[in-house]
């Protein structure tokens, strides 16, 4: 035998020992999860307190296992189990492992040498493979299914934009091609989605964010109120943080869901627009003491999730645990979690669900530099992705302006929607915070230490009103939840513009076509990421509901038949996208003005007052900088009249050579070829009337 040889005899990965009838020998300690290895399958879980541990093999969709091979105690290092089992076809099983060890819930323990457990570094899971079938097993478990990682990306080009550039669309993968009138052939699936990618390229966003993807489980708690089915539709209760969702899958087939997913990363990155994910690390399904153990519980119960002394579980996500973010192992599985979704998904960006709950100590406290945050900030697998934080929780923690960041982390800003909405319908007081938030949160974020890249800017999201909806009611309307409307926010500083719910009045309706299209248009002119809810572009309505957490129905899916119907605010929101697009000044700074005007500069009534008082309802914002090409002035007037009579709005003089145009006025109705300088009423040049409750772009031209 020759050198050639002999290296390749050695590097073949022979068994070593048979434990249950199998060959095995030694695994590779550093691969998590299952893996595919030369002529068998890497077995790898570590826990702290078990004192054994076995693998159990199941013929697929059946419950009882074939074979339980337990670890030999000489395959463990530290904490870890590892074997490679050989023979293994990874198409024709599942498996799920059993952990034997103390059962002491005072002290967190949970260890059942009965129960079959989820491999938490599962890419794949069986159990819940279609919408809305409940799991009949008495015990609840979950099989994990061998993934192999051979997806072909083929000529490939991700793409990647500042923060700052991004117009972000929130979806429901279900809820976004559902209805009927979607018009797509794999109705609620991620083929539904890339169906659709031609209608989103057309309203010209650059990034989707999908509400939860990973595993979980809609019949949690699933009930039947007044003939309906409601289900934990949302997702907000992960199974795996591995596995895509296989009811998100367009048909029942080994593994398809995974591939389904990349097809449609890849189709969308061909076309410009990036994929964020809304990650939730903050809770399980596994809920409290009186909920399932199928996974962490029954592996170190006591180190993934925060417990009082006395072992009971915190609850500061409002979702029965509260996952213990902080501790050293929980830390490694997330950052292995998200490495792996950047790596084998290509994915973009993560929005973190309750973010603040990962700020928290074991014992619950606040800290001021929570290592997995700075851990997320500063990971090289992570460097490009965008990390986006919820920077709040359910146990009072608010952290807008103030969430720990390292110049890496955004933030949903929830000061934007909310001191946007009662500025927008008139609320005295409100127009300095109505200005600090179009100009970026400098007051939240500083310029200097944060940037421009900090603020994520949104009036409408999954939870609560959508766009219509927000000047439809006064009141939230959430009977057919079943909870006797006691559910969802109270405080959605909504106005329903004199009638609540759906009217025939024509002057109720031509003031919230105003109020609608004034909300989306001061949206796209402010600094900062801009996200917006899918569906609102064309009035998409919850009739009232703004906690469509449980509506697997006509309330949470999308209408398809709204976009003719409501075709003028669908054409004026894509204006308003390529307006954005087009003026790099709106989204940050651009360079300075040749013609020496400031870069922002803040006016009321009159030209150049920047003053404010409870009374102000009249604000100009003019941006000042360069185009995309740096070869001319880009200067921008943004009119925002929220009172309810005429006002007279003073734009500054410009230098010889230039004048102002007109290029959107919210009192008018918007056509492509709608000449909104000659629409609008001029007492002289530089003195527009704004009619009430409406906005107004101008930008500067040369003669």
């Amino acid at each position: 035998m020759d050198y050639e040889e002999s290296f390749f005899a050695r590097k073949y990965y022979a068994p070593t020992d048979v434990v249950s009838g199998y060959q095995v020998r030694p695994g590779f300690y550093l691969r998590n999860g299952a893996s595919v290895v030369e002529g068998g399958i890497n077995f790898t879980v570590h826990s702290y307190g078990a004192t054994a541990c076995s693998l159990c093999l199941f013929h697929r969709m059946e419950d009882e296992p074939f074979a339980v091979i337990p670890f030999p105690e000489s395959y463990r290092i530290g904490n870890t189990y590892s074997m490679v089992v050989f023979g293994l076809n990874p198409m024709e099983f599942e498996y799920a492992y059993q952990f034997d060890g103390e059962y002491n819930p005072r002290k967190g323990l949970l260890f059942n040498k009965n129960n079959y457990i989820l491999d938490p570094y599962a890419r794949a899971v069986t159990g819940q493979s279609k919408w809305g079938e409940k799991i009949t097993r008495k015990d609840h478990f979950y099989k994990a299914r061998v993934v192999d990682d051979d997806y072909d990306w083929g000529d490939y080009m991700q793409p990647s934009r500042e923060p700052k550039d991004m117009i972000i669309y929130e979806m429901h993968v279900r809820g976004f091609t559902m209805h009927e009138s979607s018009g797509v052939e794999h109705k609620g699936t991620f083929e539904g989605i890339r169906e659709k990618i031609p209608y989103l390229v057309e309203l010209g966003v650059n990034a989707i964010e999908l509400m939860p993807i990973f595993e979980f489980d809609e019949m949690e708690d699933v009930r039947d109120y007044e003939g309906s089915k409601l289900y934990n539709y949302w997702g907000y209760n992960p199974v795996c943080f591995f596995a895509p969702n296989t009811s998100y899958a367009s048909a029942m087939e080994f593994n398809r869901e995974g591939n389904e997913l990349r097809n449609l990363v890849r189709e969308l990155h061909r076309n410009g627009i990036e994929v964020i994910l809304d990650v939730v690390f903050n809770h399980t399904a596994e809920g409290n003491e009186m909920g399932p153990s199928f996974c962490f519980k029954g592996i170190d119960n006591n180190i993934y999730y925060m417990l009082t002394p006395d072992g009971q579980y915190y609850n500061f996500s409002g979702c029965g645990n509260v996952m213990n973010c902080n501790h050293p192992i929980v830390q490694q599985f997330i950052l292995d979690c998200l490495r792996y979704w950047v790596i084998s998904y290509r994915i973009d960006g993560f929005r973190f669900d309750l973010a603040s709950i990962m700020g928290r100590n074991e014992d619950g406290s606040p800290m001021s530099k929570p290592p997995i945050l700075q851990s997320l900030a500063f990971d090289p697998i992570l460097g490009k992705v965008k990390l986006i934080a919820e920077a709040w929780d359910a146990g009072g923690l608010y952290q807008v302006g103030s969430f720990p960041a390292w110049n890496r982390w955004s933030e949903w800003n929830g000061r934007f929607r909310d001191d946007l909405r009662c500025f927008l319908k008139g609320d005295y007081g409100m127009a300095r915070a109505a200005i600090d938030r179009i100009l970026g949160s400098a007051d939240l974020y500083s310029p200097e230490n944060r940037g421009e890249n900090a603020t994520v800017n949104f009036l409408n999201c999954h939870d609560g009103f959508t766009l219509y909806d927000m000047y439809a009611y006064n009141g939230k309307h959430n009977e057919k939840n079943g909870w006797n409307n006691t559910d969802g926010d109270n405080n959605n500083n909504s106005w329903n513009c004199g009638e609540e719910g759906e009217s025939m009045n024509p002057e109720v309706l031509a003031l919230r076509n105003r109020m609608r299209k004034n909300a989306f248009a001061v949206l796209m002119c402010s600094r900062g990421s801009a996200m917006f809810l899918s569906g609102d572009e064309f009035c998409n309505t919850q009739f009232g509901n703004n906690n469509a957490y449980c509506q697997d129905n006509e309330i949470s899916w999308i209408d398809w038949n709204r976009k003719e119907q409501y075709a003028e605010m669908f054409e004026f929101c894509k204006f308003m996208i390529q307006l954005r697009k087009e003026h790099p000044i709106l989204r940050g700074r651009s360079g300075p003005s040749g013609c020496g005007f400031p870069e922002v500069s803040i006016h009321n009534e009159r030209a150049w007052n920047g003053e404010c008082n409870a009374d102000t309802h009249t604000i100009g914002i003019m941006f000042a900088g360069r185009n995309v090409s740096n070869t001319e002035d880009d200067i921008i007037f943004i009119g925002i009249n929220t009172f309810w009579e005429y006002r007279d709005i003073e734009l500054p003089k410009l230098p010889l050579g230039r004048k102002w145009r007109v290029i959107m006025n919210t009192e008018f109705e918007h056509t492509c070829d709608a000449d909104y300088d000659k629409l609008t009423h001029k007492k002289s040049e530089n003195v527009l009337t704004l009619c009430p409750r409406s906005v107004m772009i101008a930008q500067v031209d040369k003669y």
